[in-house]
């Protein structure tokens, strides 16, 4: 699926089907080095998969849509969650940071889409248990 409101021709896409990655770019310089990479860093404690790195992140240029979706799994999600309480989280200097995100129960994803890249290179699905409303 590509990003809403972009020509498919002008999207760039990488898949990481052992953890269930996809990334999808619309960007003026996507270098042939990015791509997705399995984690070897520590997932936070509310993880329901293994984080995926966006490698050489960096180097792309003029971003105009990211669009980042993850599959999860449920069973992980703490007794009494509400299954629609799961984001995209990005790794920053201050921690975990959850991306407003969109749930597909069905096919147990959650994607984010930003205008612009992440505030850091490594994303995980996980439960978000916060109630304040994110403005952009």
């Amino acid at each position: 699926m590509a990003i809403p409101g972009y020509d498919s021709n002008n999207v760039a896409e990488y898949t990481l089907e052992q953890v269930g990655a996809r990334v999808e770019l619309v960007a003026g310089v996507v270098p042939d080095e990015f791509g997705l990479a399995k984690s070897g860093g520590e997932p936070p404690v509310d993880a329901l998969a293994d984080p995926v790195d966006l490698v050489d992140l960096e180097t792309v240029k003029a971003v105009e849509a990211v669009r980042i979706a993850l599959v999860y799994d449920p069973s992980k999600l703490p007794p009494g969650a509400s299954p629609t309480d799961v984001a995209v989280a990005v790794e920053t200097e201050d921690g975990w940071e959850p991306l407003e995100s969109t749930v597909d129960l069905d096919e147990t994803t959650v994607t984010a889409v930003l205008n612009d890249r992440p505030a850091g290179s490594t994303v995980v699905a996980g439960y978000d248990d916060t109630d304040e409303e994110r403005e952009e």
